[in-house]
């Protein structure tokens, strides 16, 4: 499936997963949970902060994508959340869990990977594991990274997740040679890549406050005419 996310999206995606597994007596979610499982300091790479704001509105871009889905328990006015995973994306159980892994941590070894997806469904042995991998890479979630010292897989929900997936041993390349004379401050390239980020991500957030707005103004429209006001 063609799924896209932003990075907003696919960190509540992937905490409403793990949540799913790990505690399952404080599954669905609810809004305060969600931002407090997407700015936890474990198992989190990047670390964020993210608003009530930002998560219910990811929370309104998932559900638009059919991946999680809301809900009213019986004598509470909070509603929760769960996630559609295994319906919308036609995976297994185990491969839930290392997709959620890769969308809360990052590229990763095999090792790696089946280290800390045990938390969320046992895979036996590397070689379980590699028939996992087979089932997310064919269907067009996760792929491997080339170079390195040792292969990393990546999820592809979210291209602008983990912008620099590549392995952390690669040298950092010099903006200029060490024999020139600078005339001016210039920027390097890791200072380039985090600005192109962040405007990538600023745009993001940008466009989704947009489509809030635009829903909000739209269920205000229906109620004026229902009201008859």
């Amino acid at each position: 499936m063609d799924i896209s996310l932003n990075s907003h999206e696919a960190r509540v995606f992937g905490v409403l997963i793990e949540k799913g597994y790990t505690t399952p007596d404080q599954y669905p979610l609810s809004l305060n949970a969600a931002t407090n499982g997407s700015n936890q300091k474990s198992n989190r790479d990047p670390q964020v902060d993210f608003s009530e704001a930002e998560v219910r509105i990811a929370l309104q871009g998932l559900r638009m994508k059919g991946l999680i889905g809301g809900s009213m328990q019986s004598g509470s006015r909070v509603e929760k959340y769960r996630h559609n995973a295994r319906e919308i994306l036609k995976i297994g159980e185990r491969a839930i869990a290392v997709l959620a892994g890769l969308l809360l941590r990052g590229p990763q070894t095999a090792g790696e990977i089946r280290t800390r997806a045990k938390r969320m469904r046992d895979i036996p042995s590397l070689e379980d594991l590699g028939q996992v991998l087979a089932e997310l890479e064919t269907a067009g979630y996760v792929r491997e990274i080339e170079g390195g010292r040792a292969t990393k897989y990546k999820q592809l929900l979210c291209a602008t997740l983990h912008p620099d997936g590549e392995p952390e041993e690669a040298p950092v390349r010099r903006s200029v040679p060490v024999y020139a004379t600078p005339t001016a401050p210039a920027a390097t390239p890791q200072t380039s890549v985090a600005s192109s980020a962040a405007s990538s991500d600023l745009a993001e957030r940008v466009e989704a406050l947009e489509a809030q707005v635009e829903d909000l103004q739209a269920t205000v429209a229906r109620l004026v005419a229902e009201l008859g006001a």
